[in-house]
């Protein structure tokens, strides 16, 4: 497959007409992959309103609210899908909180391009948190799970 510059152009619009996030293309020696990230908002300085102490202190409360992290190391997507927490449909997870693994053990499925792809530990360790449901749509490099 040989991609044309006009061709990558094309994508690229659809990427940001459909307002997507990412768009593949593969074929058995290549591959395109076209992302489009997210614009984040800069909150420049002002002169001082009415509503500013509201947003100053907005960021603070969220921090209080917010969980302490997971400890251990990430597992990550390698790839956009959608993931399975087991091998088949009323299958028993290939793991759970508490569970134990170790480096190369397969601890969760990723459909993608109707391709089961098997993803493996690349650490051994207790898996402390599971990120995701079964049957949800996961990103490229989302953390799936952690292992500590």
């Amino acid at each position: 497959m040989k991609f044309e510059i006009d061709y990558i152009e094309q994508l690229a619009k659809v990427v940001a007409d459909n307002d997507l996030s990412e768009i593949t293309l593969e074929d058995s020696e290549k591959a395109i992959i076209i992302k489009r990230e997210k614009a984040q908002v800069q909150v420049a300085a002002a002169p001082v309103v009415a509503s500013a102490p509201v947003v100053q202190s907005q960021p603070e409360e969220k921090a209080e609210q917010k969980e302490e992290a997971p400890k251990g190391t990430p597992i990550t997507s390698p790839m956009v899908g959608t993931y399975y927490s087991a091998p088949s449909p009323g299958a028993k997870p290939f793991v759970n909180v508490g569970s134990t693994v170790s480096a190369g053990q397969v601890v969760c499925i990723i459909e993608a391009m109707k391709l089961m792809n098997e993803i493996e530990s690349e650490v051994s360790g207790k898996v402390t948190k599971i990120c995701v449901e079964d049957g949800q749509a996961v990103e490229y490099g989302q953390i799936l799970m952690f292992v500590e």
